[in-house]
């Protein structure tokens, strides 16, 4: 789900394994990198999983075994995971120079919050972002690549459950439906957003519909749409999609029983915002719009029986002044903190949530203790909160206060190659 870049981010191709630098030029020739992957070199690599690819778009299920474990650093638990121990699933580019094998695997101490390595699933190309279905039993990666696709992962044994095409370029994020029947993803170079049915197993079916973002034209800077993320609704009544090269967000209502997209509305942020990331606020009468190119945030009104999202005034990040890119925000099940990880200030800005959702107020910013957090992600009770820093490779762990919102770190990084995304369950 991602840029990592600067905001000036044109092209529609997904180069493979060159590298550029933020504020410098970007390398778009064959074999470079794209401006929404820029990684910087980083050190180590995960333990290889004894498990094969994924099975090809329309073929039959793979099988697998589970990963072999991966040398845990001094620092964290012995090896053997401890009954109090919570599984850690960790995004990576695969095609990264030393970036990942697979999907990462590891523990945490939900109390603590040590994290172990276990090694990594092989067999999933580029799995850059995650997602668990809500029975909890099927995981779900972005293959992050020029052909685009998305993996189903039974977490029983960590069998590959087979992968099936976007049908666009570079899918960036994806989601399940609250109803657990329809996987949701968005592919970034191609400016689209895909639904895939779940069967009975978890595992994907043939794509049900793919809609293009064709109107409004691209944004200042921008030379094509991109969607970066698509979600649904608290109350289920309609999905919606984000996309930074349109500066627009798209609502639709989805068809749960053919998996059919129908436009009802969009609403525009200022030109050359460059929105990013969508969270809502447990009331469901409010949104939180993170902008990655002009590094700000907005609170947004939503009406749920019409699906339209208004779009307020932009705010403060937090960020020092210097180049920034919003990443990420959360907001806590109670409604009343939220969080947003900012890239180049490498920093988690704190806010109050006031008004019933309808107002933020920054309160302070922490040093993320990594560089680049490109994903932050609440553990399920909330109590700590895990941030996937891309250019250090490192995932940081932080202890959540639940009555003033203060974040306090759990401790060393764990190191984790090109870690571009955190999934605790």
């Amino acid at each position: 789900m991602d840029s990592g870049a600067e905001p000036s981010r044109g092209g529609s191709s997904l180069p493979g394994r060159g590298r550029g630098e933020p504020g410098g030029g970007w390398s778009e020739s064959p074999g470079g990198w794209s401006r929404r992957r820029f990684v910087g070199a980083v050190t180590g690599a995960a333990a290889v999983a004894a498990v094969p690819a994924p099975a090809a778009p329309g073929s039959a299920p793979a099988t697998g075994a589970a990963a072999t474990p991966g040398p845990s650093p001094s620092h964290r638990e012995p090896a053997g995971r401890p009954a109090r121990s919570r599984p850690l699933y960790l995004g990576t580019y695969t095609s990264a120079e030393g970036g990942g094998t697979g999907i990462g695997l590891a523990d945490y101490d939900p109390s603590a919050g040590a994290v172990t390595g276990r090694g990594a699933l092989a067999g999933v190309p580029d799995p850059s972002y995650l997602a668990v279905h809500p029975n909890g039993r099927t995981l779900y990666a972005v293959d992050e690549r020029e052909d685009g696709a998305v993996t189903a992962v039974r977490l029983a044994d960590r069998t590959v459950l087979g992968a099936r095409s976007t049908g666009g370029a570079g899918p960036c994020h994806l989601s399940v439906h609250p109803s657990g029947r329809w996987l949701l993803s968005a592919n970034y170079q191609s400016g689209s957003v895909a639904v895939h049915p779940i069967d009975g197993s978890g595992a994907l079916g043939e794509r049900t519909d793919l809609v293009t973002h064709t109107s409004p034209p691209p944004g200042p800077g921008q030379q094509h749409p991109h969607a970066h993320q698509f979600l649904t609704s608290p109350d289920g009544g309609h999905v919606l999609a984000v996309d930074l090269g349109t500066d627009t967000v798209y609502t639709y209502r989805l068809d749960v029983r053919a998996g059919r997209l129908t436009e009802v509305s969009q609403a525009h942020t200022r030109p050359g915002a460059g929105p990013r990331h969508l969270t809502f606020h447990p009331g469901g009468r409010y949104a939180y719009l993170a902008n990655e190119v002009d590094d700000t945030v907005t609170v947004c009104a939503y009406d749920p029986p019409s699906g339209r999202l208004a779009i307020g005034a932009p705010q403060s990040t937090g960020s020092g002044g210097g180049k920034n890119y919003p990443a990420q925000i959360l907001v806590t099940a109670d409604g009343r903190y939220a969080y947003l990880a900012n890239r180049g200030d490498n920093s988690l800005a704190r806010y109050a949530v006031e008004s019933f959702g309808s107002r933020l107020t920054l309160l302070d910013t922490v040093p993320v203790g990594g560089d680049f957090p490109r994903q932050i992600a609440f553990s399920p009770e909330g109590g700590l909160l895990f941030a996937a820093n891309q250019k250090s490779g490192t995932v940081s762990v932080f202890h959540v206060d639940r009555a003033s919102g203060a974040l306090r770190s759990a401790g060393e990084p764990f190191p984790s190659p090109v870690a571009v995304c955190a999934l605790p369950l």
